[in-house]
């Protein structure tokens, strides 16, 4: 997502889901749990306005839940994001989800491995079988 477009007013909830490549229920949901580091100004008719700032914190949203991080560590995160000189205790989050993906990223390379072990034992049936 890049977030040089954003015109001086901020996208629309459409335009922003569509550039950070969530649906707008979404965005209502990180909003109404907290999720967002700053609610998304209002147009003069009411209606939701994300700036630059909005867009580059859904970009860290989205990095998060894709690395399966769960929502009650990232309001966690997000909620002392908001406390000055909690660097600390997010490091700590961040620290201890990294452990989590690697392990899951350890259990991929394993099945990754059986997969290929797989394919060349077939490989070899198809091969000699000819």
């Amino acid at each position: 997502m890049t977030v040089t477009e954003v015109p001086p007013e901020g996208l629309t909830i459409s335009a922003a889901a569509e550039m950070s490549g969530l649906s707008i229920d979404t965005l209502r949901y990180y909003e109404k749990e907290g999720l967002t580091l700053h609610r998304p100004g209002r147009s003069p008719s009411g209606q939701r306005r994300y700036s630059e700032d909005n867009l580059r914190w859904l970009a860290t949203l989205v990095m998060l839940r894709r690395t399966g991080m769960p929502i009650r560590d990232i309001k966690r995160f997000v909620e002392l994001y908001r406390v000055d000189g909690s660097e600390a205790d997010r490091l700590a989050i961040l620290e201890a989800h990294r452990v989590h993906v690697l392990e899951q990223l350890a259990e991929v390379q394993t099945h990754l491995e059986a997969i290929n072990r797989k394919i060349d034992y077939y490989t070899s049936a198809v091969t000699e079988g000819k």
